[in-house]
């Protein structure tokens, strides 16, 4: 027993509007080790999930808000009798489904008919199971994978909030810094050597040259055509 207590057994609310069926899935579920919430009606149920409700229909049913009633311990899973005055359980369960913060608690339906068309529309509405009445322990061996399920997408959400908002805060620094080197002024790319500069010492090659052209010239034999010959016989007068 004291193992049990500390390995936090998963908690079933029960919604029948019959006593007898009501004591018997009771029973059912501590033979297999459920802590266990049995109600009579599907506003009561709603009361117990902290949900508002305002039912139109019955004036006399009291509105209840997550405000005037605090629920001390998490609901893993809710199975409810089909046919039951006032709120069926089809209807509980569109209420649970519509609702944000309860959508993610599984729902099983039970039912003493077997009418294809009511199963089919509230396996189509995100009921987990549809047990026919009377229910036997076998049928509530399947109930633990879905609330196991449940607990793991839980984790899995809280996890990934805590993982967005580090995400969140360490974006901030790193976008500070994107911003900071998209502003700094990009390094100039080296300008290419202008030509005149490239020309300089072209020229100074080619005025040399040019230079010892007429050096040569001047020592050639056409330059020594130019000039008088003289025999060598001196004239005296």
């Amino acid at each position: 027993m004291g193992m049990a207590a500390a390995e936090s057994p998963f908690h079933v609310l029960a919604v029948d509007d019959s006593l007898i069926d009501r004591k018997l899935i009771e029973r059912l579920l501590r033979t297999s080790s459920y802590q266990v919430t049995t109600v009579d009606s599907g506003s009561k149920a709603l009361e117990f999930l902290g949900l508002n409700e305002n039912d139109e229909s019955n004036p006399s049913t009291p509105s209840v808000s997550p405000n005037n009633h605090h629920q001390e311990v998490e609901v893993n899973l809710v199975i409810t009798d089909y046919c039951m005055p006032g709120m069926t359980g089809y209807d509980l369960l569109k209420k649970i489904k519509e609702s944000s913060s309860l959508r993610n608690i599984p729902v099983v339906i039970m039912s003493s008919e077997n009418v294809p068309s009511r199963i089919n529309r509230c396996l189509e509405e995100g009921a987990e199971e549809f047990f026919l009445k009377p229910v036997r322990l076998s049928d509530l061996n399947k109930l633990k994978p879905h609330m196991k399920k449940t607990k793991l997408k839980d984790q899995k959400q809280g996890t990934e909030d805590k993982l967005d908002n580090s995400e969140v805060q360490q974006l901030q620094p790193q976008q500070q810094i994107q911003n900071d080197l998209q502003e700094a002024p990009k390094p100039q790319d080296p300008q290419p050597e202008s030509e005149s500069h490239l020309e300089q010492p072209q020229q100074s090659l080619q005025q040399a040259n040019n230079k010892r052209k007429t050096i040569e010239q001047g020592l050639s034999p056409e330059t020594d055509r130019t000039r008088p010959r003289y025999s060598g016989i001196a004239t005296v007068v």
